[in-house]
């Protein structure tokens, strides 16, 4: 730090605040500690009586708060994002397209594990509108040793295997086909609400539904009805019904029959235990492609939030999800069924 005549400050960084008193109008910081002073602050500067000021003095392996800031945002930077401009050592990252948000935990651990630096993000697993903030980055002194932002970087890229913190997955226009199963509904004793439902979730992503069948409780037509709708281009197959382990529910033995790779019947979520979830690789004809079919417990058609709204973001991103990825919802699983749902700005699905 040394001690400067105001009218020579240009280009200086401020160690200090400076602030303007104005009887009755203002009295704030005119600039901030860190501001760099330009030609058009001298006359401001000099308004508020500061003929001196004292100003950081550059030496050799120190960095300022704004510059180390864009080693906190190089980290963070994925596809899809913007970024603003360094100021006050803070930098905030937005979503420049709407999707699935991925956060790298352990790269984000490895760099607030430093000290004087940190990065907040959003929580991951989730999906995200343009224009979203995700991140913000902040250098905590003024100054920082070059030395230390370097060992960050470096320990963020081996803790993230060389990814950024944070990947924005775009959703992509998905077509869809429902197959509706049940007695109940197939013979007309019941009104089908189910489907319904499954139209307005997936009309939040811009979805095409292609086909919708209703089937009693036949797991061959069931199937082969599966199977119809994945010829038709559908990307995704919904079945609805069937799903608990009654001897009577089909449904997930005709999902198997089609096939399809099972990553899990059932998952550690409430309401949505008995979620089904498979992939069906299309290898032949013009569009190969892996279709996801998921097995959908009756909680979806009456429950606000469930399993299904927690899957459908990776789902719309291509984002394929494992066994393992399903096991780790268990943690934040419960949906407490708040009297006012505020999802996704609460705990359910949130584990880390």
């Amino acid at each position: 730090m040394k001690l400067i005549k105001t009218v020579d400050a240009e280009g200086a960084v401020l160690c200090h605040d400076i602030t303007q008193i104005i009887r009755g109008v203002t009295k704030d910081a005119v600039f901030r500690k860190g501001h760099i002073v330009t030609k058009e602050d001298i006359p401001v500067l000099l308004s508020v009586g500061k003929d001196q000021l004292y100003v950081w003095e550059k030496q050799e392996g120190m960095l300022h708060e704004d510059e180390a800031a864009e080693y906190l945002c190089r980290m963070c930077l994925g596809k899809n994002m913007n970024r603003s401009q360094a100021k006050e050592g803070k930098i905030e990252i937005t979503a420049a397209c709407s999707g699935l948000l991925k956060v790298n935990s352990a790269g984000l651990k490895a760099v607030n594990s430093f000290g004087q630096m940190m990065i907040a993000t959003r929580h991951g697993g989730f999906g995200v509108k343009k224009g979203d903030k995700l991140a913000g980055t902040r250098i905590i002194p003024l100054v920082i040793e070059e030395e230390k932002m370097t060992a960050a970087e470096r320990a963020c890229l081996e803790a993230a295997e060389g990814r950024p913190i944070l990947e924005l997955l775009p959703f992509t226009r998905k077509k869809v086909g429902i197959v509706t199963t049940g007695n109940e509904v197939f013979y007309g004793r019941i009104e089908d609400t189910f489907t319904p439902v499954i139209e307005s979730k997936f009309a939040e992503y811009d979805a095409e539904i292609i086909d919708h069948e209703i089937w009693n409780d036949d797991d061959a037509k069931v199937t082969a009805s599966i199977l119809k709708m994945i010829d038709e281009g559908a990307d995704i197959v919904c079945c609805t019904g069937g799903m608990s382990v009654d001897p009577d529910d089909k449904t997930p033995l005709a999902i198997k029959n089609t096939g399809a790779r099972i990553v899990s019947y059932g998952a550690p979520v409430l309401p949505g235990a008995m979620f089904l979830l498979a992939y069906y690789e299309v290898k032949e004809g013009p569009n190969p492609r892996t279709v996801t079919i998921m097995g959908l417990p009756g909680c979806v058609m009456y429950a606000k939030r469930t399993i299904f709204d927690l899957i459908l973001p990776h789902v719309m991103a291509d984002d394929q999800v494992t066994a393992q990825d399903l096991a780790a919802l268990g943690e934040g699983g419960l949906c407490l069924n708040c009297p006012v749902c505020t999802f996704p700005n609460c705990g359910f699905g949130k584990g880390h």
